[in-house]
């Protein structure tokens, strides 16, 4: 197969390791800048153009959109899908988990925990909402953070409406979070591919850090997945559309809760903590969806008549 990779890190471990799976399994692989692409929308001829050249021909695309230009990558992703080309994780999912409140929004509809959440516009309706689910310590959150930017922890409620409205002046978008105290400064992530969970890994902050991004100092182990946390994490990421997916999860005294679903997890914490082959798992489920959809006779452009 012919496959694209979309990243603007081509030196990054997890565009490298991706490039590398696809290598090893006899691919033609490409890494391509996903600023560089332009789109031309024509009646029943979508195209794309990559540094001013009409694209060749691929069978596969694995995205890699960073949170910075996610409606430009989404609009590419969205583009490759119109000219009936397979990507591994469609636009729609990377829209829907990008953003925190949707992505919660959707959860709710099922048997998903996750911390008890409020999103407010008006400033005064701040301590409100912080006593809705059940006073301070709160966590803030960026709607659109990633790596544990845009993550704050509030210990009163005084403070927390000094960070909400700081952020609101700058038309920023938060939510207000219960601080789930029996998990602080630790959370688990779960690999997610084609339905499975294919690792998984403790991460825990250190010092003083409630946050436990590995991008922030935290350390990671190897984790083994009781049942519970399995069957959360898989049902997270088939909720959220996801082929693939990093599913955050604090390990609260009544099960897991669920923090974030996301549709580019990094390789590189997980790889080294779990010494498990993501990248290869990855490019296997990816085979198997590109020979699924190629199965599947394609379907006439739809003519709508006045």
């Amino acid at each position: 197969m012919r496959i694209a990779i979309l990243s603007r890190s081509p030196r990054s471990y997890s565009t490298k390791r991706l490039r590398e799976a696809a290598l090893a399994r006899g691919h033609d692989v490409k890494v391509l800048n996903t600023l560089a692409f332009a789109m031309s929308v024509e009646r029943g001829q979508p195209q794309l153009f990559y540094h001013d050249r009409a694209l060749s021909v691929y069978d596969a695309v694995i995205p890699r959109i960073g949170a910075s230009v996610t409606f430009f990558g989404t609009a590419v992703v969205r583009q490759f899908e119109q000219m009936g080309i397979f990507t591994l994780t469609t636009s729609e999912a990377i829209t829907a988990s990008r953003d925190k409140l949707r992505c919660l929004q959707v959860l709710s509809r099922f048997q998903i925990g996750f911390p008890p959440t409020v999103f407010v516009r008006n400033s005064k309706g701040v301590r409100p909402a912080i006593e809705m689910i059940g006073g301070a310590p709160v966590i803030i959150k960026l709607v659109e953070g990633t790596q544990g930017v845009g993550v704050m922890l509030a210990e009163s409620t005084k403070v927390a409406e000094a960070i909400v409205e700081t952020l609101q002046s700058v038309r920023q978008n938060v939510l207000i979070q219960k601080f789930v105290s029996e998990s602080r400064g630790k959370d688990v992530r779960a690999l997610v591919v084609g339905g499975r969970v294919v690792a998984a890994m403790r991460r825990q902050a250190q010092g003083e850090e409630f946050r436990s991004n590995v991008h922030r100092g935290g350390t990671a182990e190897r984790l083994t997945l009781d049942a519970t946390y399995e069957r959360t994490a898989i049902r997270a990421a088939e909720i959220m559309g996801l082929d693939v997916a990093g599913v955050d999860m604090l390990e609260g005294k009544d099960g897991p809760l669920v923090m974030e679903v996301n549709s580019s997890p990094g390789l590189e914490g997980i790889e080294r903590a779990t010494q498990v082959d993501v990248a290869g798992a990855i490019m296997v489920s990816l085979e198997k969806g590109a020979k699924k959809r190629a199965s599947v006779k394609p379907q006439p452009p739809q003519v709508f008549k006045d």
